[in-house]
């Protein structure tokens, strides 16, 4: 059996603003083995850019982890010091290729400049040159020219600066790698491309990744397990086969109906009425009753559980 790189159990994070507290990641749990990727998927501001945030031990202000466990290669980094986190985790433990890699790269700093700067914090000892050659390296390995470590962010397209980011995040060869939206505002072209190379890179490397997107039919082309998440909580869990095939919460089954499909004849796609609830004072029993054609008097008054409904698949229903 594989073991689990990352382990996380319980955990909160919230924002504590003027006008109340966001419970923007609340008492989620997952694992994640060697070599496995985890699509996490949602609306727009379900938490799912705050997880992974959260996960990296750096939660935006004024968010503040709560409670509960986040364990990478069985090392508890909940708590650690901040100088800890910088050293022996973010980068060496877990990175992260951030949203929109337009604004991740510093527009007055050379791609090399901007590649060695972890190697050397991270690498005693390590020269320039070093530096410098691992970093070519790792961008021949996302496919791009090693000579572009002289050149500057404005003068790459967006697809490139893409792979700069991903190869940014691989450099120290973490255990776990969080890709927040890796394809956002790339056209379908060089979508397609960024997911085969993420593809290979999993192949080749035994990549364990956090793939986070609001889109599910690009998840269905890399993801071993799906997490769907809505206003803060995890509400199904499982296999991707089983999550795409056998959809068990009705908010997972009407974002998969709101997908095109090429080989099925659809009458209509589904969409979902309302919006997403204000997480500083969400509703009470189960967050997603208010839009729910199936709502109960007990989903009103009650929280469901994430529970097993079947092998390896969870969802947390009062229907289940």
């Amino acid at each position: 059996m594989a073991t689990n790189v990352l382990e996380v159990r319980n955990l909160k994070m919230y924002y504590f603003t003027n006008r109340g507290v966001v419970k923007a990641v609340d008492n989620v749990s997952f694992d994640i083995k060697k070599g496995e990727v985890l699509g996490l998927a949602g609306e727009s501001g379900c938490g799912k850019s705050s997880l992974g945030f959260t996960l990296m031990g750096m939660p935006t202000p004024p968010g503040k982890i709560v409670d509960g466990s986040i364990k990478v290669d069985g090392r508890e980094i909940v708590g650690l010091p901040d100088d800890v986190l910088r050293k022996e985790v973010r980068w060496e433990k877990i990175a992260m290729i951030f949203q929109g890699a337009m604004n991740a790269l510093n527009p007055v700093y050379t791609i090399g400049y901007q590649m060695i700067e972890p190697i050397l914090y991270h690498r005693e000892g390590v020269s320039k040159e070093e530096a410098l050659d691992r970093a070519q390296k790792y961008l021949e390995l996302v496919g791009l020219d090693p000579e572009i470590v002289y050149r500057y962010p404005h003068e790459l397209s967006g697809g490139m600066k893409q792979r700069v980011v991903i190869a940014m995040a691989l450099l120290m060869e973490p255990s776990v790698v969080i890709a927040d939206e890796p394809t956002t505002a790339l056209d379908v072209i060089v979508q397609a491309q960024i997911i085969n190379l993420m593809k290979k890179l999993k192949k080749e490397l035994g990549l364990s990744m956090i793939f986070i997107t609001h889109d599910l039919s690009i998840l269905s082309e890399i993801s071993d397990k799906i997490a769907i998440m809505y206003a803060g909580k995890i509400v199904e869990y499982g296999d991707s086969e089983k999550i795409y095939y056998e959809p068990a919460h009705p908010y997972t089954q009407k974002l998969l109906a709101a997908i095109p499909r090429l080989h099925e004849d659809v009458e209509k796609l589904e969409f979902i009425p309302g919006q997403p609830p204000n997480l500083i004072n969400p509703p009470k029993g189960c967050r997603f009753h208010p839009r729910c054609s199936y709502a109960m008097d007990i989903c009103r008054e009650q929280e469901p559980e994430l529970k097993e409904i079947d092998k390896d698949h969870y969802a947390a229903c009062w229907l289940l």
